[in-house]
């Protein structure tokens, strides 16, 4: 699938903060499907049981690309998350290839309900959910922040296709 253009990584997120020195460090790009998808592997330094991540992370990732999902049509909605049912079907593992897609599947004024998968590379969904959050403006979430100033780094690269073989 085509990407149509990338989107910026923060500071110290464990997902995608740039000097954050345990983060995952993952790349979101808007696809064509109007999806964000991401390519990116999680490290040791994020596991459960050997070779396993943590849920914990799992969950993570998959929040983070259910509201990347929103920043595809308008990167100035920021939310909270309300709810998020996460189905673990198979172990996820570290350092090696994943993908990471998330859709929005509602959205009104005030919520918006995505869902966001981790697949490997044969297709296989490894973990999914469904997430809701409310929509804030970024004085209601973390007082003092700026956007600008937290999400600073746009890294561009040569990954124009991502494709993910579903079975």
């Amino acid at each position: 699938m085509k990407v149509i253009s990338k989107q910026r990584n923060s500071r110290m997120c464990i997902i995608c903060g740039m000097d954050n020195p345990l983060g995952v460090k993952a790349p979101f790009y808007n696809m064509e499907d109007k999806s964000v998808m991401t390519v990116f592997s999680f490290r040791k330094e994020h596991q459960s049981y050997p070779l396993r991540t943590h849920g914990g992370m799992i969950t993570a990732m998959l929040d983070e690309l259910g509201m990347r999902a929103v920043w595809v049509r308008d990167e100035s909605i920021l939310g909270v998350t309300m709810d998020i049912s996460v189905r673990f079907r198979k172990p996820v593992p570290y350092d090696e290839k994943l993908i990471g897609k998330g859709q929005i599947t509602f959205e009104n004024s005030m919520f918006v309900k995505s869902l966001a998968t981790i697949s490997n590379e044969k297709g296989e969904v490894l973990a999914e959910a469904d997430i809701k959050y409310i929509k804030r403006k970024v004085d209601q979430i973390a007082t003092g922040m700026d956007e600008h100033s937290e999400m600073c780094y746009l890294i561009n690269d040569d990954i124009k296709e991502i494709n993910l073989d579903s079975k």
